[in-house]
């Protein structure tokens, strides 16, 4: 059996006619002869290139208002019949069906239509069946037939077509069937999750796009990203992203979300280890950097503001791996991309998922993202000393950077700057006063300051070691049984304590 196959008929029919103008202009320069469909056969015809109606080689018309066209034994045998069987060829002959031996389709773009907020009648009409067919057909007889399913396989497929000179190989053939599943797999899922909706009666994750990172994690493990990331993330200098980039720029978009003010964050490890918040960019610059300037050495940066010319120089003082920002001024830029690795992000919107999945064991899990920040109206206070306006206003401000802190999690902060934080601790004890040695390790006067906890304090041994630091408000869930030991002791210290009701692990 030869490998190599001349293609010498083509059924064309899709949605979308970008692109396929050439690809119709080649095949008939090569002699292949053309059955098509509805208003692509008239684009082809209109193109002045001769085609055969597929109602004149079924002998039916298209009925139901175009929801039965090419749903024929003519048309599917065609594309189905086994050439190396005698059985299938003298059917073939026996009921003047015609091989085909290249497929082109798209499919009505159902995932678009769901995401324009269209109604359900318009949803259910952009659910191919055709088109599905055709591909899952041709893909099936890759032996005997090539299949195209998307117009991302038009560049490639062209080219073959002038180097083969219609001639296709088999391994060609299969890597097309490849791409073929990929796209009718994909499609499948996203008319499940259409009709499955909130139930996750199943679970359906489907990227039909992929790129190759250096390496996982580390350098020994093999890593993948899948995804649309161009669709959140512009990449205007530096090199390739990397796995853990990627973690660290997770981390870092979904906590600046949490900050309208002028902010400015450095992440290592997935963990803030300085952020400020500042009228001037600049400011916010320095002060997150002095939160800790040792960790910030190979960070990721993240702001909310476009980033100027007197930040960007501030900036380039230190080592970094990643920054992200909404925008840059030119002479910024500049300055920026002096170091050639440097990777310069521009952050285009937030459209995460609100679900989270891990795998564990032999499965995976499944939860919603934690999108519950407290206000100020959501500080509800626990002892009778209420907290001032700016110890609220802290209060607030370092309980959304403990809520994007690893569990077991402390956070100290002091006039919308990050003090210190202690990080992924298996005691909450041990979190504070790896905070508080911190904090005084780079200088820090803690007297004011305030302090965020991610769950709730077993017991008053957290708020006596913070209240003995200097620490004068404190925010945390509650819910502990032993809660009262916590509010008497700081009622008898002159520490206010707010409870928001909500807790903020990080595993």
């Amino acid at each position: 059996m030869t490998t190599h196959k001349q293609i010498s008929s083509a059924l064309i029919s899709v949605f979308s006619k970008e692109g396929l103008g050439r690809i119709v202009e080649k095949l008939h320069e090569l002699g292949i002869s053309i059955y098509s469909t509805g208003g692509t056969r008239k684009f082809i015809a209109d193109l002045g290139i001769p085609v055969t109606a597929v109602e004149d080689l079924t002998s039916y018309p298209s009925i139901l208002g175009g929801r039965v066209k090419t749903l024929h034994p003519k048309v599917f045998g065609g594309i189905l019949a086994r050439r190396e069987e005698k059985g299938d060829l003298s059917q073939l002959a026996e009921f003047q069906i015609p091989e085909i031996d290249l497929v082109i389709v798209d499919l009505y773009p159902f995932e678009d239509t769901v995401k324009s907020g269209a109604s359900e009648q318009d949803i259910i009409e952009k659910i191919d069946i055709g088109g599905i067919s055709l591909i899952r057909a041709a893909a099936k007889n890759f032996k005997d037939v090539l299949v195209l399913a998307s117009r991302e396989q038009y560049d490639p497929f062209f080219s073959l077509l002038e180097s083969g000179k219609g001639k296709t190989g088999l391994e060609d053939r299969k890597a097309f069937a490849r791409e073929a599943f990929n796209v009718s797999s994909h499609y499948d899922a996203e008319i499940f999750k259409y009709f499955d909706g909130d139930q996750l009666s199943a679970l359906k994750v489907s990227e039909k796009e992929s790129r190759k990172l250096r390496y996982g994690e580390n350098p020994h493990q093999q890593g993948l990203f899948f995804g649309k990331l161009d669709e959140l993330l512009e990449q205007l200098h530096g090199k390739e992203i990397s796995y853990n980039n990627l973690l660290d720029i997770d981390a870092a978009v979904g906590l600046i979300h949490e900050f309208d003010s002028c902010t400015f964050a450095i992440m290592k490890h997935n963990n803030a280890c300085g952020l400020a918040s500042r009228e001037k960019l600049v400011d916010a610059w320095n002060d997150a950097l002095a939160g800790d300037p040792v960790s910030a050495f190979g960070g990721v940066l993240i702001t909310n503001r476009a980033i100027d010319m007197a930040t960007a120089e501030e900036m380039n003082k230190i080592f970094f791996e990643v920054v992200i920002a909404p925008g840059y001024d030119e002479d910024a830029l500049v300055v920026l991309k002096q170091k050639k690795n440097r990777i310069i992000l521009v952050q285009k919107d937030n459209k995460s998922s609100d679900k989270m999945i891990r795998t564990v064991l032999n499965g995976v899990i499944l939860q919603d993202r934690d999108l519950s920040t407290e206000s100020e109206s959501e500080m509800n206070p626990a002892t009778q000393l209420k907290a001032t306006p700016q110890q609220l206003a802290d209060l607030v401000f370092a309980n959304k950077i403990v809520k994007h802190t690893e569990s077991n999690a402390i956070v100290l902060a002091k006039n919308q700057q990050l003090l210190a934080s202690g990080v992924g601790q298996t005691s909450r004890v041990d979190a504070l006063k790896q905070s508080i040695e911190k904090a005084l390790h780079f200088e820090f006067e803690l007297e004011g300051a305030v302090m965020a906890s991610d769950a709730f304090f077993p017991f008053a041994d957290s708020v006596e070691i913070a209240e003995k630091a200097g620490i004068r408000a404190v925010v945390q869930p509650g819910g502990s049984v032993r809660d009262q030991d916590s509010i008497d002791y700081c009622e008898a210290h002159g520490v206010a304590m707010v409870f928001t009701g909500i807790r903020h692990f990080k595993h």
